[in-house]
């Protein structure tokens, strides 16, 4: 469909809850490193019975420099805990500790719109992955530009709207995506979706923004990378799945990969080959995202896999 200003707002479809996260958390802390804070958020978990499944940590001084931690915590009947741990743990972390934290019920998966335009390799894998379990997460929609591929989207029960976005003033398309976008969706993934946002897009949307960029970023920036990467008799194709900033292609990266070509390969082959590898590397981006596996610092992020 064509969304027009009186298009109800989607339907968001839940998916069947993880008997693994059922009754699981996962507690981000980043801040100042200093000497017992692990300690103290342990201590905050075990006094409510909380058994810790997995902690990850990383400071880039241990003499005050940055400290980032992601732990993923379980208890019996965590729902009606969670608001006696989160205070707890607000009193504990504000006795000196300069660290930000964030605290998620992990079976409530966060809820994602798709972008997409006329290549839809990355989509309909982000589609098939879901639909088979592999992603944590609720696809609310999918938007395109271009309709060609409502029928198939549409096929996995995903709502699907066609939003036109051409010529340089992307103001109306934008304005478009907000009111179907705001207040339904905790990211966006742009999957080979061929519009750039406006700055002012990506600030009132409100929510992080993930892309994929054909190219081994800086390599090959803007149109038609395979082809320039050809002129170049490269020996290794691959992509980059980054977080989407006011600056172009800039972006924070959470992941990237390549694969090995020759001399022999047309552009054609090259756009298949990186076609894999731009799937695979986005597919693992939204999964780690989608678990709060990654965390921004500047414009790079730690990833704990």
């Amino acid at each position: 469909m064509t969304l027009t200003q009186q298009a109800p707002a989607p339907h968001i479809h839940p998916r069947a809850e993880s008997p693994q996260t059922a009754d699981q958390a996962v507690l981000i802390v980043h801040g100042r490193d200093r000497t017992g804070i692990v300690a103290a958020i342990s201590a905050v978990l075990g006094r409510h019975g909380a058994n810790i499944v997995s902690l990850d940590q990383y400071s880039d001084n241990p003499h005050g420099g940055a400290f980032f931690q992601r732990t993923v915590f379980g208890r019996a009947d965590l729902k009606a805990a969670l608001p006696a741990i989160e205070a707890d743990l607000r009193a504990e972390l504000a006795g000196g500790f300069e660290l930000e934290y964030t605290l998620r019920d992990l079976s409530a998966p966060k809820r994602v719109a798709i972008f997409a335009s006329k290549t839809d390799h990355c989509l309909l894998d982000l589609l098939w992955r879901h639909r088979r379990g592999e992603l944590p997460i609720n696809i609310a929609m999918v938007i395109s530009n271009h309709a060609h591929s409502a029928d198939e989207v549409r096929s996995f029960g995903i709502p699907f709207f066609h939003v036109p976005s051409q010529g340089a003033d992307k103001s109306a398309a934008e304005a478009q995506h907000l009111q179907l976008l705001t207040g339904n969706v905790d990211f966006i993934v742009l999957a080979r979706y061929m519009q750039i946002l406006s700055a002012d897009f990506i600030e009132r949307v409100g929510v992080p923004i993930i892309n994929i960029h054909h190219s081994f970023l800086p390599a090959f920036i803007g149109a038609d990378p395979y082809a320039k990467a050809a002129h170049r008799g490269v020996k290794l194709v691959g992509a980059t799945a980054h977080y989407v900033t006011e600056d172009l292609d800039e972006g924070p990266i959470i992941e990237q990969d390549v694969v090995r070509v020759n001399h022999a390969h047309t552009v054609a082959e090259l756009r298949r080959r990186g076609a894999d590898v731009e799937r695979d590397v986005l597919s693992r981006a939204v999964l780690w995202h989608a678990e709060d596996r990654v965390i921004r610092h500047g414009n790079h992020t730690i990833v704990f896999q």
